[in-house]
């Protein structure tokens, strides 16, 4: 679990749930709204999940990957557009075509291994999200193209979820999706939500807490999932440039927007990025806050944020503001 969502104890109950969906263990708290408001968010991200999951071979991600073209269902047709904008937006640090290299490091299936240089070159080649044509709802894919929406589908359910979150009268919710978290409403004894963030080191623990509003906040981190071999780490996090697990400093990256679709390319894009590239590209966009750390234990936040973060106790961290 990357982030972990603190919610003060408060004289109203929340409904509550956990499940496992998504690769991920989640959990969920609403206050007030309808009775079976969790069920209907469990039930629902569940069902995404079914769609969703390249490795699922009933899904309908894995059936346009195999069969290269295929009319898929609302939900499905709504996050590829979202995603297919966002890889335009985000340029070369993230495209949902990065299947065949991810199942190649072996970080689809846990049979790890490391490609030669001369197979993630060609493994790079297949990655272009504009071998992706869409046609209301049909989508075609190239010979070579195969999609991955690990990246983005924990944030479309947060999106998913505020909209039923909002339509079944709940005052507040902290849902816990894995390493995004969403936080909808206002907590009934009025204080911010505290979200702490997972040191990389320890995900147990958190090296400093945010306080703040409705929002989703998304880390990316390399620790989520890895391995090692000869002394060096390779995490799961692949340059769509190179087909290679990121090696630039960066530690972990958090974003806090409103959306969560976009939240969470964001955080996969400016890992990938690193520490310069991802700064300028704050610089330019200024419409989601940062929390960036790198191995030299240095930590950026984006002054929207800077005040409102806590650094634990124990944690010599360098702090800079980016603005």
């Amino acid at each position: 679990m990357m982030i972990l969502a603190l919610c003060a104890c408060t004289s109203m109950q929340p409904s509550s749930a956990s499940f496992q969906a998504m690769d991920t263990l989640m959990s969920l708290k609403v206050y007030g709204g309808n009775t079976n408001l969790c069920d209907t968010l469990k039930s629902r991200i569940q069902t995404l999940d079914g769609l969703l999951d390249a490795t699922d071979e009933k899904s309908e991600i894995a059936r346009l990957n195999a069969e290269k073209s295929a009319a898929v269902s609302e939900d499905t047709d709504a996050l590829l557009q979202r995603s297919l904008t966002l890889c335009e937006q985000l340029g070369d640090s993230f495209d949902i075509t990065v299947c065949p290299a991810v199942r190649a490091w072996g970080f689809t299936t846990g049979d790890y291994r490391i490609p030669s240089e001369h197979e993630r070159k060609a493994l790079a080649d297949r990655i272009d999200y504009r071998r992706v044509k869409a046609d209301h709802g049909t989508y075609t894919l190239s010979a070579q193209t195969e999609l991955d929406l690990g990246a983005v589908a924990k944030g479309y359910a947060a999106d998913v979820s505020a909209d039923l979150l909002r339509d079944g009268g709940a005052q507040a919710a902290v849902l816990n999706l894995g390493g995004t978290i969403a936080l909808y409403g206002k907590k009934p004894d009025g204080s911010r939500f505290s979200v702490g963030i997972a040191d990389p080191e320890n995900p147990a623990a958190y090296f400093g807490t945010l306080d703040c509003d409705a929002c989703v906040v998304a880390t990316s981190g390399g620790y989520e999932r890895y391995f090692e071999r000869d002394g060096k780490r390779y995490i799961h996090i692949l340059d769509p440039k190179t087909a290679a697990p990121v090696d630039n400093g960066v530690r972990s990256v958090t974003i806090v927007t409103e959306n969560g679709t976009r939240a969470d390319a964001l955080s996969t894009a400016l890992f990938v990025m690193g520490l310069d590239r991802a700064a300028d590209y704050y610089r330019a966009h200024r419409d989601f806050d940062l929390i960036l750390l790198t191995d030299k234990d240095e930590l950026y936040l984006t002054e929207g944020i800077f005040d409102d973060f806590s650094l634990s106790d124990g944690y010599d961290y360098t702090v800079h503001r980016l603005g």
